[in-house]
C-alpha cells in the first residue's frame, strides 16, 4: 500500500472526437474523503468509471493503492467498492440476498461470505430488515443497502457516484451517518461525486471542481471559498455554491447537460428513491 489511494496523471478519455476528460491530474490520500464537484457532463462519472476499471485507459494514467488500473485490473477491483448513480439493488431479492450476490461478484471467499454479509448489513443499520424484500424498502434504505453491497468486500477505497440522489434530507443524513461510522471504524478512503454543496462542505476533506473535462479548482472547502473571496471580493463571505458558480456557471450551455441517457437514468433513479 502507498500513502495515496488514487493517483491520476494526465487522464484523458474520449468518446469519439469529444474529450470527456482532458488531462486530469489529482491524488487522493489514503483515509481521505475526496469530492468531485461539477455540472452534469463535466467528466466526473467518466473519471470514476476509469478509476474503477470500467473504462479502458492507457497504462500509467491511474493507480489505485499503487496498482495500475490497466495492468492490474483484478488487484484494483479487489480493493474498491462502488455505488453508481443508477440503482444496483434488485427489488426481487431480500436485502440479505442482494448483499450476498455482491459478495459473490466481489469474489469474497465462500467461507467468509455469510459473516461478511451480516457485518455489512449491520454497518448500515439494515440487520433487522435484512430478510425483507428490497421492494419494500424506503429510498434511504435502498441507498444504505447499496452501500452494504459495496462494503461487503471490505474495500480500502469506496467510490460513490451521487450517493444521495433523490433522497430527502433525513435519508441523506442517515446515509452519511452510516458512512462516517464505517470510515471511523476502518480508515477507508472515500471518493464521492455530489451536487450537494452542503454535503461537500460538511463531509469532504478536499474537493476538485471539474468543468468540461478539466479540473478548474482543487483544495479544501475553506481554501476554495477563501480563494474566491480574494479573486472576487463580495459583501458576504463566499460559499461553495459561489465557488461552483464561479468556475462552472457559463449560462445555458448544451454541453453541460450530459447525454439524454444520463438524464434519463438519473431521473429514473431519483424517481425510484423518492
Amino acid at each position: 500500500m502507498t500513502d495515496n489511494a488514487i493517483e491520476c496523471t494526465g487522464l484523458v478519455y474520449r468518446f469519439g472526437a469529444t474529450r470527456a476528460v482532458d488531462d486530469v491530474d489529482f491524488t487522493v490520500a489514503a483515509g481521505e474523503v475526496f469530492g468531485l464537484l461539477g455540472p452534469n457532463g463535466a467528466g466526473k462519472t467518466t473519471t470514476i468509471r476509469a478509476i474503477t476499471t470500467l473504462l479502458p485507459v492507457p497504462a500509467g494514467m491511474i493507480r489505485v493503492f499503487g496498482h495500475d488500473v490497466t495492468r492490474a485490473k483484478m488487484a484494483v477491483r479487489r480493493l474498491i467498492g462502488y455505488v453508481p448513480q443508477q440503482l444496483s439493488a434488485d427489488a426481487g431479492l431480500t436485502g440479505r440476498e442482494n448483499v450476498t450476490l455482491f459478495a459473490r461478484v466481489y469474489d469474497v471467499p465462500r467461507r467468509e461470505r455469510a459473516d461478511r454479509v451480516v457485518r455489512a448489513l449491520d454497518a448500515v443499520g439494515l440487520d433487522e430488515v435484512a430478510d425483507r424484500m428490497a421492494s419494500t424498502y424506503s429510498g434511504g434504505m435502498v441507498r444504505r443497502l447499496e452501500l452494504a453491497q459495496a462494503l461487503v468486500s471490505s474495500p480500502g477505497l469506496l467510490i460513490l457516484d451521487e450517493p444521495t440522489i433523490g433522497l430527502d434530507p433525513i435519508a441523506r443524513t442517515s446515509v452519511w451517518e452510516r458512512l462516517n461510522e464505517v470510515r471511523t471504524a476502518t480508515g477507508m478512503t472515500v471518493l464521492v461525486t455530489t451536487h450537494s454543496m452542503d454535503e461537500a462542505a460538511q463531509h469532504c476533506d478536499r474537493l476538485a471542481l471539474m468543468h468540461r473535462g478539466t479540473i478548474r479548482a482543487l483544495g479544501t472547502p475553506d481554501h476554495l471559498t477563501s480563494r474566491l473571496d480574494r479573486l472576487a471580493p463580495a459583501e458576504h463571505p463566499a460559499t461553495l455554491e459561489d465557488v461552483f458558480r464561479h468556475y462552472a456557471d457559463t449560462g445555458l450551455d448544451d454541453r453541460t447537460g450530459g447525454e439524454f441517457r444520463d438524464v434519463r437514468s438519473t431521473r429514473r433513479t431519483a424517481s425510484r428513491l423518492g
